[in-house]
């Protein structure tokens, strides 16, 4: 496990490193926000980003995509993963925030999950760059590079989650949620991570066990 002294040094060479870190997804409010979010699982921000521009101008607020049927929304976001489920899902969710909540976003946890299509990581990330709480929204990025570098050690997403809360300040949940994301995907690969020209790669427990192995190989 990364030492607890050297939590500060790893954050801020990821700072550094990934200034422009932030939510990738495009949105223009928070209801833009979060049926951007639960459309993501499972496949790219890239990806969403193409269907959204259409699909936003079709369905602008809650209540138009509460009117609508799920077989005509699914044709604008048919290119991406799991579409029929995500259209009926984010129809469902328009319905509930205009019969429960006037058409707006809750700032809420509790409510945010009990939507159609949210969950735990999508409620992190809405009241993080929705509302600007503090929150670690744990997707596979997060988990992977977390648990690579062995700031922390956790077999779950949740796990991951709490474990982090409680080893990273609170004020830097956010950011290093993002700095996370930006170094899974331009550095610390899935396959083939670039540990040479990795920033924290002296902290890193991934590189001092592949190291050991290697000596004694």
């Amino acid at each position: 496990m990364v030492r607890d002294e050297d939590i500060k040094e790893i954050l801020d060479r990821l700072e550094e490193r990934y200034p422009e870190a932030e939510c990738a997804l495009h949105h223009q409010n928070v209801f833009q926000l979060i049926v951007s979010v639960a459309l993501s699982a499972q496949t790219t921000d890239k990806s969403v980003n193409q269907v959204t521009p259409a699909l936003f101008e079709r369905y602008p607020d809650p209540q138009s995509l509460a009117a609508a049927d799920p077989a005509e929304v699914e044709e604008y976001i048919r290119r991406i993963g799991m579409y029929r489920t995500k259209a009926k899902n984010i129809v469902g969710m328009a319905k509930v925030l205009v019969a429960d909540y006037d058409g707006k976003v809750p700032e809420d946890y509790d409510a945010l999950v009990s939507l159609p299509g949210v969950g735990r990581k999508t409620a992190n990330v809405v009241l993080s760059v929705g509302f600007g709480h503090q929150r670690i929204a744990v997707d596979t990025h997060v988990f992977r590079v977390a648990n690579r570098i062995g700031i922390v050690k956790e077999k779950d997403v949740l796990k991951t989650e709490l474990a982090l809360m409680d080893r990273l300040p609170e004020e830097r949940w956010s950011r290093t949620h993002h700095s996370l994301i930006y170094h899974g995907r331009q550095c610390c690969d899935a396959r083939k991570p670039d540990c040479e020209n990795c920033p924290i790669n002296e902290f890193c427990e991934y590189i001092n066990l592949t190291q050991n192995e290697e000596a004694k190989g």
